[in-house]
């Protein structure tokens, strides 16, 4: 069964003047999501600058691997901590789209893999890929939202 939100005269729904808390605790779901969002481009970025990497992409035949590899580490850092923190999230958020895009093309082509393992994983990551760059989109369009740099300015 679904449930309604219905407003009361002041225009709180229900639910927060049943759970006052609950009004004040959702104003942390923006801070939470871009933090949670933010940490797989941050914790990813460092490996971009080692040779193994480098190696990789080279093998799955990205053009110039030594440079864009670090290029897309630099941009999955930038727009990772612009998220973040909420700083220019939006220009943030299309530098993710600019390092997604290709990555996701070029890397995850599971269509061209013909192990059935390395298959569903691929397949795996592109769609994760996916789901990502609709998160960006998504902060490219909203924003950063409250605690956030950009909301003090």
């Amino acid at each position: 069964m679904a449930s309604q939100v219905v407003s009361t005269a002041s225009g709180l729904s229900r639910a927060d003047v049943a759970f006052p808390a609950h009004a004040d605790a959702s104003r942390f779901l923006a801070p939470l999501g871009r933090f949670l969002f933010a940490a797989i481009f941050l914790l990813a970025a460092p490996g971009h600058f080692t040779r193994a990497t480098i190696a990789y992409a080279a093998q799955q035949g990205v053009p110039l691997a030594s440079f864009a590899v670090p290029l897309s580490g630099v941009l999955a850092l930038a727009g990772g901590l612009s998220v973040l923190l909420g700083y220019r999230a939006r220009l943030g958020a299309w530098l993710l789209v600019l390092f997604l895009v290709p990555v996701t093309v070029m890397l995850h082509n599971f269509w061209a893999v013909s192990d059935p393992m390395m298959h569903q994983l691929q397949q795996v990551m592109f769609l994760k890929n996916l789901a990502l760059i609709g998160g960006a989109l998504f902060i490219a369009q909203a924003g950063a939202g409250p605690f956030s740099l950009d909301a003090r300015r």
